[in-house]
């Protein structure tokens, strides 16, 4: 028995679907286990380029058990609209299982997430307006409701009818429009009966396959610095999205995690508001822009682009105990001729190692930066460690370093064969 946790190491964004893509064809189970549809991952293989928001990247190994976790919240429409695209790509739901315990997005979270977001005014924290935090706000409250309750017409009325009340007496007071619960049952009745056949108890099956020693893969969405206890609060997400979370959200105990990955770009790259002390907002921010088609995958933003920070990366390797290291889009860094590492910030005066708990003062940090020569040839070809140029694996070795955990893949290209092993993935698995 192996379980293998992915988890992103920055902002999200890393490029963690290929990763997943490429080590789902060793995995017997691939379990999605936090987030909602404001997070995406690009996959690319022999089939075509996939956007995926909620569908583990598993799916296109015919073979692999696809489990979309307890942590996860579930827009069902969403859910249904990306089915269908993979459908038309001939992709089969044979395996694919909702967790029954997973809570529902419905209309009017959305509208509550825009709402919410309008009265933050300039301290907008960049939501998607997905619904995923008003989502996880109520499961909290205690007035969600949760797939398995789509099943039950009985359960499904009287939940609505509850969270409906409540959710009217919050838009009363901000003129928002009045959720009609009779209308929104039948919409929801329908949704569960069209995906019936997939929403299960995740737990039995889980523990079958723990049982089974199988292969176990648990992806993540979004990253460890948009932790809501952990990250850069309040620009945060609303879950927890690191090796914790990967338990939690998968209904797996922390003590069969074999090994944990821990997924960063070669750069770094952030969407939305926070603080960001590698940002850069010149030509060189530009280029690492394009060069990695830094655009979100859900909403199509522009991502804020800088250099890598090896103190957030410390930090996150820390909080997750990450076993090994992936750097993805090694080539967007190739034409440059300097490249810099953040390995330090000075505040007020001192200098500090660590990441500020308050926004406001990581806002104010000043990066202290460490200068690499550049490579300046391409290495997109490169698939052997010791092909790629000396400078690129000085860079390579000097990240591992600072982040104090050993390099596992690296990926030069958004294709699944795009990548170089430094520790086979069946290894991983062992």
């Amino acid at each position: 028995m192996s379980v293998v946790a992915v988890i992103g190491g920055q902002w999200g964004d890393e490029g963690k679907g290929r990763i997943v893509d490429l080590l789902a064809q060793h995995a017997h189970m691939v379990i999605r286990y936090s987030g909602g549809n404001n997070a995406g991952h690009t996959v690319i293989n022999d089939r075509g380029v996939f956007k995926l928001h909620l569908i583990p990247a598993g799916i296109f190994n015919p073979s692999t058990a696809n489990i979309i976790g307890t942590g996860v919240v579930v827009d069902p429409a969403s859910l249904l609209e990306e089915m269908e695209t993979l459908a038309a790509a001939d992709v089969s739901f044979d395996r694919l299982y909702i967790s029954d315990r997973a809570h529902v997005i419905l209309p009017y979270h959305r509208e509550q997430d825009r709402l919410q977001e309008t009265l933050r005014g300039d301290g907008k924290i960049g939501t998607t307006g997905r619904g995923v935090g008003p989502a996880y706000s109520d499961k909290m409250e205690r007035i969600g409701l949760r797939m398995a309750d789509l099943r039950d017409e009985h359960t499904l009325r009287q939940q609505l009818a509850r969270a409906a009340s409540m959710k009217n007496a919050f838009f009363r007071a901000l003129n928002g429009p009045q959720v009609v619960a009779e209308e929104l049952f039948e919409q929801l009745r329908a949704y569960g009966q069209r995906l019936r056949a997939h929403i299960v108890p995740s737990h039995p099956l889980v523990q079958r396959a723990l049982q089974r020693g199988e292969r176990i893969l648990l992806e993540g969405a979004q990253a460890s610095l948009l932790d809501v206890d952990w990250g850069t609060y309040p620009y945060v997400t609303s879950s927890a999205p690191g090796a914790a979370g990967a338990c939690q959200g998968s209904g797996i105990g922390p003590r069969h995690l074999s090994r944990i990955l821990g997924v960063y770009k070669a750069y770094t790259t952030r969407v939305g508001g926070g603080p960001f002390p590698t940002e850069l907002r010149d030509e060189t921010g530009d280029l690492l822009r394009e060069r990695g088609h830094e655009y979100g995958t859900t909403t199509g933003r522009p991502r804020r682009c800088g250099w890598f920070d090896a103190v957030a990366a410390r930090y996150v390797a820390e909080l997750n105990s990450l076993t090994h290291l992936v750097i993805t889009k090694l080539d967007v860094l190739d034409p440059l001729p300097v490249i810099r590492i953040c390995t330090g910030y000075r505040l007020k005066g001192e200098l500090i190692d660590y990441m500020p708990t308050l926004a406001s003062e990581l806002e104010r940090v000043e990066p202290i930066y460490e200068e690499l020569p550049g490579w300046q040839s391409d290495t997109s070809a490169v698939r052997d460690y010791a092909a790629l140029p000396a400078n690129a694996r000085r860079y390579l070795e000097r990240l591992a370093e600072l982040i104090g955990v050993p390099l596992a893949i690296i990926s030069v290209g958004a294709s699944r064969d795009a990548s170089i092993t430094r520790v086979p993935v069946e290894a991983l698995f062992a």
